[in-house]
């Protein structure tokens, strides 16, 4: 069963149509430069409020293993997801700071970029066509690839279904794909999940 994250939530709302339709996963966005920015004391408070059976993740870009740790050992989030220049060293700090999972997010644009996500100490790997651009990547780059990954960069209720039937993720990763106007959307959100579902189930 492909796991599912739904990302860069940030009102109660959110949180309540998450707690409805039951995503593996849901993201917290706490890169300054993005419009999905949240405050370390917003995430507490939305984080009260999620199904504890849903795991909230911690988007950063090029933040201070130090704070990563921090919100990860007080509980506000349960794993960290690196989005920036981080490296093998900065991933082996945070493991002395703190025992939660670690996924580091790749830009693939060749298949070098393949290669370095598969040979990465992170718990896991993501692999993305940017930094939160929403556009699709070359699928084929990635054809090969080995281990484990959550699959992001333009997933929408429209190309979910194909990416699941051709790709087999380990989990499927969207933020702009169930929004409107900027604005997470409920029937948005109902539709991603049905579309990954519906493909799971044939």
């Amino acid at each position: 069963m492909t796991k599912i994250k739904l990302c860069g939530l940030s009102r109660f709302c959110d949180i309540e149509a998450a707690n409805e339709l039951m995503p593996d996963y849901i993201g917290f966005v706490f890169a300054a430069k993005s419009k999905r920015y949240i405050s370390p004391q917003k995430a507490a408070e939305l984080k009260c409020r999620l199904e504890s059976q849903i795991k909230a993740v911690g988007v950063f870009v090029n933040e201070t293993p130090e704070q990563i740790a921090e919100l990860l050992n007080k509980g506000i989030i349960d794993i960290a997801q690196l989005h920036g220049d981080e490296d093998e060293d900065y991933i082996w700090h945070l493991r002395e700071l703190t025992d939660k999972p670690i996924i580091k997010a790749f830009r693939i644009e060749t298949a070098v970029d393949t290669l370095k996500a598969e040979q990465s100490t992170a718990d896991y790997v993501l692999l993305d066509s940017g930094a939160g651009t929403g556009t699709v990547f070359d699928w084929n780059l990635i054809k090969t690839i080995k281990r484990p990954y959550f699959l992001a960069g333009g997933l929408s209720l429209h190309n979910v279904e194909n990416a699941v039937k051709i790709l087999h993720p380990y989990a499927v990763d969207v933020s702009s794909g169930i929004e409107t106007n900027g604005i997470k959307d409920k029937t948005k959100m109902a539709a991603f999940i049905n579309a990954v579902r519906k493909e799971d189930r044939l």
